[in-house]
């Protein structure tokens, strides 16, 4: 474990910070210690957004940016569809979930109709955190074993039980005892995205978790698992690159909770959900895999609603029976018809703009944009990702590729002074985390070419 809690503390404002500010924002930041000093701020200067449209937004002072970071509008900031629903069903109704309610049953099966069949469960929370806390809960009930394997630097929430499987908060929160850590399949220093680089060495690396676990005596519970590493550096690879790995948690009796709050919903272009990508062999018209992968649990959060708080655990019924059938589970607000009506605005606009198929050709044309960048730029030592997901590695030295840390922060302010959003990830924050709003389009990658361009040039790097 790292002991940085970096995914909270990348680019976060400092008090040192505030001495530099105008009036207005100065004010503000302290006015926000209302809120206590757990929060954090983006920025050594702090944006204040007030609205947003597509992939831009706006500051107070009307000035616009290019948003490279939100995945929570996940089709567009204020997309007018989503707006409309909400709007409608709130103007009729809003309760909580213990009355029938057609409109939330048809949401489920359509959100299950883009999973495996094997998935036929469905579970509506109000976030991604309370859909992780769900999962683990129910991943011990059916396995007996309380034990799961997670990626060092792998954030998958903030209740108490689900902060313990977060390795990146740590050494902020205690992990679980029975929490074992892995590295992830780092495809820049290992040198290959396929399962025969990367994914060979991160299924040694699985196994070797799963045979301390039972050696323990703890009992194998399973993986939970982003299938991007997202907060560990962004590395999809190729498609199949962990399958293997993933089969192996199966055949030891662990359940695989796939996380998908990053990439799921169209953003990895290849798939619907980022763990399809681990289906083997070619995609058919319908845009599955031949040998597709099936999770026991999934889990989705911010992007699902565009912003408005819902989320979801989908399972296979035969997981799911064990805890269902010993307790009652209640969510006052999770899954309510408002929540429902954004949800499944979200789900029509993915599929009635085609944004899947826009996030695979408007990420390559923006990866292209970056790696013509780093013909002139040293500090690029990698440009990575699948559809609308992309790291971008900034390192000190591309001979050793050592974190280029302080080089990666200081960049970041000068995208925020050019108006582009963005922010870092990995255990060092040297990988800027570009992850826009699905609606962001090609017409908006020269932009970002030239502001990353002059920022780079301004740093000497």
């Amino acid at each position: 474990m790292t002991g940085t809690a970096s995914i909270l503390d990348g680019n976060s404002f400092k008090a040192e910070d505030a001495q530099a500010l105008d009036p207005r924002t100065r004010a503000l930041t302290e006015r926000r210690r209302v809120l206590g000093d757990a929060y954090r701020l983006f920025y050594r200067h702090p944006v204040e957004l007030v609205r947003g449209r597509d992939a831009h937004a706006w500051d107070a002072q009307g000035n616009e940016y290019l948003d490279l970071y939100n995945n929570v509008p996940s089709v567009g900031h204020a997309h007018p569809r989503v707006v409309e629903a909400v709007t409608r069903q709130m103007s009729a109704l809003n309760t909580h979930t213990r009355y029938l309610h057609e409109g939330v049953l048809n949401y489920a099966d359509d959100l299950l109709s883009t999973m495996p069949h094997a998935l036929d469960e469905v579970m509506f929370v109000c976030t991604g955190s309370e859909a992780n806390d769900l999962a683990l809960r129910v991943g011990r009930e059916y396995t007996g074993g309380l034990a799961y394997i997670a990626t060092n630097e792998a954030y998958h929430g903030n209740t108490a039980l689900v902060s313990a499987h977060s390795p990146s908060l740590s050494p902020a929160e205690t992990m679980d005892a029975t929490l074992r850590v892995v590295d992830p399949p780092d495809t820049y220093r290992l040198g290959s995205e396929t399962a025969e680089g990367a994914g060979s060495w991160w299924l040694a690396q699985v196994e070797g978790a799963i045979l301390e676990i039972e050696a323990s005596g703890d009992g194998f519970a399973g993986l939970i698992l982003d299938s991007s590493f997202s907060s560990d550096g962004i590395f999809l690879g190729e498609t199949g690159m962990i399958r293997a790995a993933l089969d192996l948690v199966h055949a030891h009796g662990g359940i695989v909770i796939a996380d998908e709050v990053q990439p799921g919903f169209g953003r990895t272009g290849e798939a619907f959900w980022g763990f399809a990508r681990q289906g083997l062999g070619a995609v058919d018209g319908a845009g599955l895999f031949a040998d597709p992968f099936v999770p026991d649990l999934v889990t989705t959060g911010k992007p699902m609603g565009n912003g408005f708080p819902i989320a979801a655990m989908a399972a296979r019924h035969e997981v799911l029976e064990p805890f269902a059938t010993k307790r009652p589970y209640f969510n006052t607000f999770g899954g309510n018809p408002v929540a429902i009506a954004a949800a499944q605005a979200v789900l029509d606009v993915i599929r009635d703009e085609g944004l899947q198929q826009k996030a695979l050709t408007v990420g390559a044309e923006l990866r292209e944009a970056l790696r013509g960048l780093a013909t002139s730029h040293p500090a690029i030592g990698d440009v990575r990702g699948s559809g609308q997901y992309t790291g971008l590695e900034i390192v000190a030295d591309r001979s050793t590729k050592e974190p280029g840390t302080a080089i990666a922060l200081d960049l970041l302010e000068e995208l925020r002074e050019r108006r582009v959003l963005t922010s870092v990830c990995g255990p060092n924050n040297s990988v800027l985390k570009l992850r826009p709003p699905l609606a962001f389009e090609s017409a908006d990658v020269p932009r970002l070419a030239e502001s990353l361009d002059g920022a780079l040039t301004a740093l000497g790097a």
